[in-house]
């Protein structure tokens, strides 16, 4: 009786530990994704900082391929070069700034401790400094595979345009698994596409597959991500090409509706015929004066995407 009494006890200790233990795992995933959502970000004005989620995507891709932790030295060249080709244009850019300041979100950690006040990159290479995630947040990817691809469409879709996923994460090498697109508000497509007849602002592609539009986006001129809002002064109808280069920042858009190519656009193919052949011209406008793109929003474009300056324009 007493032998059955002592079994009887310890299954029911052991189906509490697991019990505890399987709500501490949902808990604790819970609380990396409230992280990544509350990820602190440096501000200024509506300048963009891209510097945090690409450093996150770099260490998931990392961790995919086996790699727990990441060098300094290596990291750095991969990181300026993500920053150069998916952020903002800069005189100089950081990648010791994030891999030292995430360690304040409770996501990230160093090998060594390094002072936040004066991050210098010397010091990181002289020091061998290496980052990686945190033990427990490890632990969890680890154990979870499927929350990796979560916690990266969570950076992507909170600080990235969807045009601009792909060709990211091709850039870290992370490999995601296809799940279904979350639908946007219909409304604000809806008042764009009708705003410029349905029709590409640039190139006035408007095809259709029996009664249905095929390959035209409303595309925000400054980015949901980034605080653009849902109004037509925000928004323009771009064919699914001239979205893409739009948001790569390949060409922008003058306020007074001109098209500009960035110097830095080449090619042997396409590049005649989808933008030089724009380029300097008047793009489609809106059906009335009150949808043309606001000041503002043209000037966060030129400021914080387009990878200007912008070509010659012969002839003025």
């Amino acid at each position: 009786m007493g032998s059955s009494y002592f079994f009887g006890y310890v299954t029911v200790w052991i189906c509490l530990v697991y019990l505890h233990w399987v709500v501490a795992v949902q808990l604790t995933e819970q609380e990396l994704k409230e992280r990544i959502n509350n990820l602190t970000i440096w501000r200024k004005k509506e300048q963009r900082a891209p510097h945090k989620p690409l450093l996150l995507l770099l260490a998931l891709s990392r961790l995919q391929a086996g790699e727990k932790r990441l060098t300094y030295e290596e990291t750095r060249i991969q990181l300026k070069e993500l920053l150069i080709e998916f952020g903002p244009r800069r005189r100089r850019y950081c990648p010791e700034e994030p891999f030292v300041r995430l360690t304040t979100d409770g996501l990230w950690a160093l090998n060594k401790p390094v002072s936040k006040k004066q991050i210098q990159e010397k010091l990181l290479l002289e020091q061998h400094i290496t980052g990686g995630f945190e033990p427990e947040v490890l632990v969890l990817l680890e154990k979870r595979p499927a929350l990796r691809q979560e916690v990266a469409e969570q950076l992507l879709h909170a600080h990235f345009p969807e045009t601009m996923h792909p060709d990211i994460l091709e850039a870290v090498g992370f490999e995601l698994e296809p799940t279904p697109r979350k639908k946007r508000d219909p409304q604000f497509r809806n008042r764009i596409l009708t705003a410029y007849e349905y029709s590409c602002a640039v190139c006035g592609f408007n095809v259709r597959l029996g009664s249905q539009l095929v390959a035209i986006d409303a595309a925000h001129i400054q980015w949901h991500q980034a605080g653009g809002p849902d109004q037509e002064e925000n928004g323009i109808a771009l064919c699914t090409l001239h979205h893409k280069l739009f948001d790569r920042g390949v060409f922008t858009i003058t306020n007074d509706r001109r098209l500009l190519v960035a110097e830095e656009a080449h090619g042997t193919r396409g590049l005649e015929e989808w933008l030089m052949r724009y380029h300097g011209t008047e793009i489609r406008s809106p059906i009335s004066p009150l949808y043309r793109p606001k000041l503002v929003f043209l000037e966060w474009h030129v400021r914080e995407v387009f990878k200007g300056p912008a070509r010659y324009i012969y002839g003025q």
